[in-house]
C-alpha cells in the first residue's frame, strides 16, 4: 500500500530546514566578519623614523635634502619625523651632534666637514649620512670613498684633484685677460683646500700669474685678510670651499664689490648673493643625493656597504649684473659655457 505524503508534514520540514539554514549563514557571516575586523585591527601602524639633521645655519641645504626625501615617498609627521639642529658657529657642532645622538634617531645627516666629524665622535653605531663635505677622506671622515668603512657615508662636493683648483684662476683670467695678480682666500686648516692650493700655485706659475694666499678661518683672521687684500695690488680674489668661508659669503661679496674687485668661489650661492662668477659643485644636489642614502640605511643597508658619492656635475655660474657694475665684458665662449646666468 502506497502511502502519501502529508502536505502539512512537507511543510513543516522545509521550514525547519530552512531555519537551520538561515542560522548557519548567519553564524558563518558573523565569524567572517569578526575574523576581518580582527586582521585590520591587528595590522601595526606605519612607522615614523626620527631622521637628525646638522648643518651650518642659511645653507639651502635642510629643504633640498627634505625635498629628495618626499620624492622617495617620506612624509613628515607621518613616516618620518625631522630633529634639526643648525650652527652659527662652528665651534657649536659637537653640541649639537651629541644632541642629537641623545635623542635616539634612527640616522644622522650631517652637513659640513666640521659636523661630519663631529658626528663621528658623538657616535661609532647610529648611522651617519653626511653631505656638503670637500674631501672626506683627506678631512679623516671615511677611510676611502668606495669603503668608507664604520658607521658612515653619504656624498661628496669635492673631488681633490689639483687641476681643479687652476680652474678658478683659469676663469677669472678668461674674464680678465690682463691679470696679473690674484689674491686666494683660504682656510689651510681645512685639509681639503690643500689640493685646491696646489692647483691654483701650478696654474699659476703656467700664466705667470703671481698669487698671494692669506688664511681665514675665523672672524678676526677674516678681517685681517680682507685688510691686506684691500692694500695689495691684487686684481681679483679667488675665494676657496670652506664651511667658515662659505658662512661669510655676504661680506666677501660686499668686500669685493666695494674694491671692485672680480671674484670666483667654489658654490652658487656666493653669486646668488651678488658675487661675479662660481665653479663647483651643487651644495643642493648633494644634500638631495643624501636622501637616498637615508633612505636605503632606514630600509636596512648598512653604511659601511655604500661608497661615498662624488659630484655628478660641476656648474658654472656667471652673475652678468655684478659684471656690469665692474665694468667687465664677459666673453661670450665663457658665456655659453655657463650653466645659469643671471641676469
Amino acid at each position: 500500500m502506497i502511502r502519501r505524503r502529508n502536505h502539512n508534514d512537507f511543510t513543516l520540514g522545509s521550514f525547519v530546514a530552512l531555519n537551520l539554514v538561515k542560522r548557519t549563514v548567519v553564524h558563518l557571516a558573523a565569524i567572517v566578519l569578526l575574523a576581518g575586523s580582527a586582521g585590520v585591527h591587528a595590522q601595526p601602524a606605519q612607522k615614523a623614523y626620527r631622521v637628525g639633521f646638522v648643518s651650518i645655519s642659511g645653507a639651502p641645504s635642510f629643504e633640498a635634502f627634505r625635498q629628495g626625501l618626499r620624492q622617495l615617498g617620506y612624509v613628515e609627521g607621518r613616516n618620518v619625523i625631522f630633529e634639526a639642529r643648525f650652527a652659527d658657529r662652528l665651534e657649536r657642532f659637537p653640541e649639537l651632534a651629541a644632541e642629537l645622538i641623545r635623542l635616539k634617531v634612527d640616522v644622522l645627516l650631517a652637513g659640513s666637514p666640521a659636523g661630519a666629524m663631529a658626528a663621528k665622535k658623538s657616535s661609532t653605531t647610529v648611522p651617519i649620512v653626511i653631505a656638503g663635505v670637500g674631501d672626506p677622506v683627506a678631512s679623516g671622515i671615511v677611510a676611502s670613498l668606495a669603503r668608507p668603512g664604520g658607521n658612515i657615508t653619504g656624498t661628496a662636493v669635492g673631488i681633490g684633484d689639483p687641476a681643479f683648483g687652476g680652474k678658478w684662476l683659469e676663469l677669472l683670467k678668461e674674464t680678465l685677460p690682463g691679470l696679473s695678480h690674484v689674491a686666494v682666500l683660504a682656510n689651510r686648516s681645512n685639509k681639503t683646500n690643500a689640493a685646491y692650493l696646489e692647483g691654483v700655485e701650478a696654474a699659476a706659475r703656467t700664466s705667470h700669474v703671481k698669487i698671494a694666499i692669506f688664511d681665514a678661518a675665523n672672524p678676526t683672521e677674516l678681517d685681517r685678510a680682507l685688510s691686506a687684500i684691500g692694500n695689495s695690488s691684487a686684481q681679483g680674489i679667488i675665494v676657496t670651499t670652506d664651511p667658515f668661508l662659505f658662512s661669510s659669503r655676504e661680506t666677501l661679496v660686499q668686500f669685493a664689490a666695494a674694491k671692485r674687485l672680480p671674484a670666483t668661489y667654489f658654490f652658487k650661492q656666493f653669486v646668488d648673493a651678488g658675487g661675479l662668477m662660481s665653479y663647483g659643485a651643487s651644495l643642493e644636489d648633494s644634500y638631495r643625493r643624501a636622501a637616498t642614502y637615508v633612505d636605503k640605511i632606514l630600509k636596512g643597508a648598512r653604511p659601511t656597504d655604500l661608497p661615498i658619492e662624488q659630484p655628478r656635475h660641476f656648474e658654472l655660474v656667471i652673475n652678468m649684473k655684478t659684471a656690469r657694475a665692474l665694468g667687465l665684458k664677459v666673453p661670450r665662449p665663457l658665456l655659453l659655457r655657463a650653466d645659469h646666468v643671471i641676469e
